[in-house]
């Protein structure tokens, strides 16, 4: 596949930086870049501006990798951008593959500190509006989604499908299965066990044919408890995965389930009978732009 990055959980807003200690002559050739200076990438694209202008560029990605699938990926900031992008969908219909939505749960060693522990919504909260949003414009058979940010665990799995995701991604938790012990030296290209540096002495602490038994075994191990924990719950698959089967303790003596906690869209409910928990923002929010008025933020 191939797949737009438009934000990312652990530092929304911000765009990719290079650090100049890592840029080898291999990839000083590669990147087009001078060895040993610093590459920063934009916060934002300059190939689109608008929510329609971004599905017709997804739509020629996917023309010019051959047809491979082709989708995109962001933290939700804002109920009414997102919706922007749906309602761009509706009158293009111009649909992504997929999308992954990212949490402010995401993590990466190059994060400033205060967009990761305070920039963007939760996993949680992204997911539930990327899912509803789709089913209420009528979209949701036809658009797959992913959940990342802190998947992994079995029960990481089962909680985001109930929630509305179709696959689940995890990074960070593979970092860990190849090594990486959080040295938070990922920018300096001195990473001491050898997962995030291009030092090739470094990286002879990786011995690629042990690490690679230990990430599949971990996949494995994981997909393995996600099985058997929706067996325990009377589910065969994923499909039978219900909102009601996922709770949370809302006072010392009250426990509620998720199909309670959450308004959940009926199919075309955005489009026939707009909800009035969702009318605001769906009337705000229009394809041709993603500026928000001020005063209206959700």
């Amino acid at each position: 596949m191939v797949s737009l990055k438009l934000s990312q959980g652990a530092k929304p807003g911000i765009g990719g930086v290079l650090p100049g200690a890592k840029v080898t002559e291999e990839i000083s050739e590669i990147r087009g870049i001078p060895v040993g200076q610093t590459c920063i990438s934009p916060p934002g694209h300059t190939v689109f501006s608008t929510p329609i202008e971004l599905l017709e560029f997804i739509r020629q990605m996917r023309e010019l990798s051959g047809g491979k699938p082709a989708g995109f990926k962001l933290c939700v900031g804002s109920r009414t951008e997102f919706l922007s992008i749906v309602k761009a969908m509706v009158e293009t219909n111009i649909l992504p593959d997929f999308i992954i939505v990212d949490g402010s749960e995401g993590g990466t060693g190059a994060a400033p500190l205060e967009f990761e522990d305070n920039v963007g919504l939760p996993l949680t909260q992204g997911l539930m509006i990327v899912h509803n949003a789709l089913v209420g414009a009528g979209l949701r058979k036809k658009i797959k989604i992913g959940a990342s940010g802190k998947i992994a665990t079995g029960t990481d799995i089962v909680k985001r499908l109930i929630q509305g995701a179709d696959f689940t991604n995890s990074a960070r938790a593979m970092m860990m299965a190849v090594g990486c012990i959080q040295a938070q030296a990922c920018h300096t290209g001195k990473c001491p066990v050898g997962v995030a540096t291009q030092d090739p002495r470094r990286a002879r602490a990786i011995d690629v044919p042990t690490k690679a038994d230990r990430v599949r075994n971990y996949h494995d191990g994981v997909v393995a408890e996600a099985v058997r924990l929706m067996a325990s719950m009377g589910a065969a698959t994923p499909d039978e995965l219900e909102p009601t089967m996922l709770r949370r303790n809302v006072s010392a003596s009250e426990s509620w389930s998720y199909a309670r906690l959450y308004d959940w869209l009926k199919p075309g409910e955005l489009l026939d009978d707009t909800p009035s928990a969702w009318s605001d923002d769906w009337a705000t929010a229009r394809a041709d732009t993603f500026t928000i008025p001020r005063g209206h933020s959700r």
